[in-house]
């Protein structure tokens, strides 16, 4: 077990081997029964995750603000939690640190014979995508796995607006799709219009029901589009940020706050930002 003064801990020089072994280690000693930090001691699998969760949402928001600077720091953050979850499986037996490196480095290696092996890389990233689905189906057959149906796997604990694009997209490979565009357009303005009898008919559990039978019908098409409805809407309420933010310096400006002002001025200001180009 390592301890808090071991030399690793307290070397910054070094390589990335150093650097990733140093990090292994100063995560050994938060979690160590003894000398550890109560708070880390006292975590499991099901109390970090959430944690892990919002690291990667906060490297996307690093990415989407273009914020390079910070980016090291987040990238460094989503790190601790692989090592963090990796640490608390070893004490539990599972597994470690080396078991999971070394399986991400052969399944990355396996995956890619057209970049590894002797296939060919003259192929599209549609080609190479649907090729890949074929090695994970060939990996699990050699595995003994179980048929697997088309939607499994596609992680429960993903963004709402995430897992159903995914969703969407296995079920496409498949052929249950709209051809077009019009089809789902239509059936946005079906879903819309059982939204409103809902509203003026049904209770809170139906309401919510048509709620999200429209939403998952937006998702279809922003894929259809060629759009991702997460990073669609992560931009529209940083937009949204932007333009309120806004409202607030204009109405302090004229000695308000929101709460003190009203729709009419506060929409009013709203156009005012649009037409100053705050996007």
């Amino acid at each position: 077990m390592v301890k808090p003064t071991d030399s690793l801990i307290f070397d910054e020089a070094g390589d990335a081997s150093h650097q990733f072994r140093r990090l292994c280690a100063i995560m050994a000693c938060l979690r160590d029964p003894e000398t550890g930090c109560p708070w880390d001691i006292e975590q499991d699998f099901a109390t970090i995750a959430p944690y892990t969760i919002e690291e990667a949402h906060e490297v996307a928001d690093a990415i989407e603000r273009e914020a390079w600077g910070e980016l090291t720091g987040e990238l460094g953050d989503l790190l601790l939690q692989v090592i963090y979850h990796a640490q608390m499986a070893d004490e539990a037996g599972h597994f470690d640190i080396l078991a999971v490196t070394r399986a991400i480095n052969t399944k990355m290696v396996s995956r890619h014979p057209h970049v590894f092996g002797a296939e060919s890389r003259d192929k599209s990233a549609a080609q190479q995508t649907a090729d890949w689905e074929k090695i994970k189906a060939a990996e699990r057959a050699a595995a003994g796995v179980a048929r697997v149906g088309v939607l499994d796997g596609v992680a429960l604990g993903l963004p709402a607006l995430s897992r159903a694009l995914k969703l969407q997209n296995r079920a496409a490979r498949v052929g249950f799709d709209w051809p077009s565009t019009d089809e789902v357009i239509d059936k946005i303005v079906e879903e819309a219009r059982e939204l409103v009898e809902a509203r003026d008919t049904l209770g809170p559990e139906e309401l919510a029901e048509e709620y999200g039978d429209l939403l998952f019908v937006m998702v279809n098409l922003g894929r259809h589009m060629g759009l991702d409805p997460e990073a669609a809407l992560r931009a529209t309420n940083g937009k949204f940020t932007r333009r309120f933010n806004y409202i607030e310096r204009e109405l302090e400006a004229r000695g308000k706050s929101p709460a003190q002002s009203d729709l009419a001025e506060m929409d009013a200001l709203w156009d005012q930002a649009k037409a100053a180009g705050v996007k």
